[in-house]
């Protein structure tokens, strides 16, 4: 249990986070390498999502496994202030490479800002909620979440991020909305060579459709993206295929643009059934995600934050990738900051990125990260106008506004 700390000011406060962050630096990091070395795919964190709840709990924290119906998510609350922070932890592993995404690294930060909050929660007038988000990779568990209502009682909304190389603006991470979805070609099977005439080409549709996406993809602004696949259809040669079935993935900046975008790529299908005599349809495979709405306040805060830690802002942006947390930030003030393991140098999603992220620089990213996590809660928490902004945005919201998935 931790004892609760009485403040004089935001220094006072401050001060008594990083106390507490330097006091559970150990099993912080050992949360992280436990995490790194055990990886779990999307929906499938059992044990991460357990071990981050033991830890909360022995804090002092009102845990939940399985939270809002979701088996791998985890919330844990404590304090009772009207200003609610909703601190995500991302927790799941990539397919073949483990924690190519550093997402132990996320964990462990988030669990670190929550419990270095802890004691000073209640003089700070804040109520901490951890959200264990399961499935960023694939899946979008933070879009599960929303639905289920999770973020309804939250003012804001924090997470960070590992990364290689340098830090750089809370500000100037923006991310792509992704779209996944499976279109399927329905046509008529026959022999390829004795009775071709009979078919009806689900693959041949297949194909004049990606033809077409790629000529499309030719004629759109640099800032987005389609890309598609064949997953299923013709099995030998001799046989026309009846069934073929394509994955798809549309990018952009911009959500009207991906909207926009994503309709020009299904008349591409259509019209390849048109062309074809095939029926077709489709569907969502996972949750769209959005691009991430950094809060212009949160983001000052955490840059002023991560600097007084020791670390130098570069002028970079980083606008690629897409995560769920940008649902997030586009339904309540939120910032998905990131946070470098420094001197490493590895490109997220490989094995080399998985390396890095058990490094002492990773371990260093965690601390840092938890502590200015917690330090930007402090100042959303104490600083009056930023906490009258907050309270004022969350009064104005209606009920239900957060529960959205922002399907086109």
């Amino acid at each position: 249990m931790v004892a609760t700390t009485e403040l004089s000011g935001i220094t006072d406060a401050k001060a008594a986070a990083q106390t507490e962050v330097m006091a559970r630096s150990e099993s912080l990091i050992e949360l992280s390498h436990d995490i790194h070395d055990d990886p779990e795919l999307s929906w499938e964190e059992h044990r991460a999502a357990a071990r981050i709840a033991e830890l909360l709990a022995s804090a002092g924290f009102d845990v939940t496994v399985g939270a809002y119906d979701v088996p791998t998510a985890v919330e844990a609350v404590l304090g009772d202030g009207d200003l609610t922070v909703a601190i995500c932890a991302e927790y799941d592993a990539l397919p073949g490479i483990g924690h190519g995404c550093g997402h132990n690294v996320i964990a462990a930060a988030g669990v670190g800002a929550a419990l270095a909050l802890a004691p000073v929660a209640r003089s700070a007038g804040l109520r901490v909620k951890l959200l264990g988000t399961p499935a960023e990779e694939h899946g979008g568990g933070k879009v599960a979440l929303l639905r289920a209502g999770a973020f309804e009682d939250a003012d804001f909304s924090m997470m960070v991020h590992g990364m290689t190389g340098t830090d750089t603006s809370a500000a100037g991470f923006t991310g792509t909305a992704v779209d996944r979805f499976e279109v399927t070609f329905h046509g008529r099977a026959a022999h390829a060579a004795g009775m071709p005439w009979e078919a009806v080409n689900a693959g041949a549709a297949a194909t004049l459709a990606l033809t077409a996406v790629a000529l499309l993809r030719q004629h759109i602004v640099k800032s987005a993206n389609l890309n598609g696949y064949i997953s299923e259809g013709g099995q030998v040669t001799n046989i026309i295929p009846d069934r073929t079935v394509i994955q798809m993935e549309v990018r952009a900046r911009d959500i009207d643009e991906w909207r926009s975008l994503k309709q020009r790529a299904l008349a591409c299908f259509e019209g390849a059934a048109i062309a074809t005599g095939c029926t077709w349809d489709w569907r969502p495979t996972e949750y769209p995600y959005a691009p991430v709405k950094a809060d212009p306040d949160l983001a000052r805060c955490w840059d002023a934050n991560v600097v007084a830690r020791g670390r130098t802002l570069s002028v970079n942006s980083l606008d690629g990738g897409s995560t769920d947390m940008g649902n997030v930030t586009q339904v309540l003030p939120g910032i998905h900051p990131m946070i470098a393991f420094l001197g490493e140098n590895a490109p997220a999603h490989s094995e080399a990125f998985t390396a890095a992220a058990i490094t002492p620089a990773a371990d260093n990213a965690v601390l840092d990260g938890a502590l200015a996590l917690a330090w930007t809660a402090l100042d959303a928490a104490l600083d009056p106008v930023l906490r009258e902004r907050l309270l004022a945005e969350r009064a104005q919201r209606p009920d239900g506004a957060t529960r959205i998935s922002l399907e086109a």
